[in-house]
């Protein structure tokens, strides 16, 4: 038996739309339904950023610190730190662990001006650009390092493809069929919604973070 010798399939924005228009038992025929369907994709593609992590979407990332200098702009595409540590400049092969604070905590702080290493951030979301905040406020230029998750890239133009891992392909169709049904065929929506949860279940397990894991017995089991 012959095999095609590829794992290379993907889908194109297009693809998404017309799949989840046949879900729906229609097709997408006026620029308009296209229009509509590549708004409601990127609607969803936002909700699965509200809906936590996705490794396929975290950096690794660094910001160059100023002495003196407390706040810092991160670029547009940042969601969230996960994991940040300071490496000083006069010895890049020690990193110093960094801990979160709330916003509370930091405005807290009487003596924000304190300078030395920083042991402690806040991040400023909930606008276009994030802010973060250390604290001490830097005494050298040093390096922040941190682990951040980023947005996913928006539908493009309609031969682009997603940027989605292939194995999120099942939900990501199922999740635009479920939001094409709530304007185009109302009577599908809950079983489309139920298809939906399940197949996001499947894959937010499967994108889900590993460790190793070492089991063992206590004494006089074995």
């Amino acid at each position: 038996m012959a095999l095609s010798g590829t794992n290379a399939f993907n889908l194109d924005v297009d693809d998404v739309i017309q799949e989840a228009f046949e879900r729906c038992g229609l097709h997408a025929r006026s620029g308009y339904d296209l229009k509509s369907a590549r708004r409601s994709l990127n609607l969803l593609l936002a909700e699965w950023a509200n809906r936590g992590i996705n490794l396929w979407t975290v950096e690794l990332r660094t910001q160059t610190l100023t002495a003196s200098t407390t706040s810092y702009t991160l670029d547009s595409d940042l969601i969230d730190i996960l994991e940040a540590v300071v490496y000083k400049a006069s010895d890049t092969t020690t990193d110093m662990e960094v801990d979160r604070i709330s916003r509370a905590e930091y405005l807290n702080i009487s003596k924000k001006s304190t300078e030395a290493v920083p042991t402690q951030y806040y991040l400023l979301r909930g606008q276009s650009t994030p802010t973060l905040y250390l604290y001490p406020t830097p005494d050298a230029a040093d390096t922040f390092k941190y682990w951040g998750l980023t947005k996913i890239q928006d539908a493009g133009d309609y031969e682009d493809e997603l940027d989605v891992p292939t194995r999120f392909l099942p939900c990501l169709t199922a999740g635009m069929a479920y939001y094409v049904s709530l304007k185009k065929s109302p009577e599908r929506t809950p079983m489309l919604k139920q298809l939906y949860d399940e197949e996001w279940q499947r894959a937010s397990e499967e994108d889900r973070p590993r460790s190793s894991f070492y089991a063992i017995p206590e004494r006089g089991v074995i």
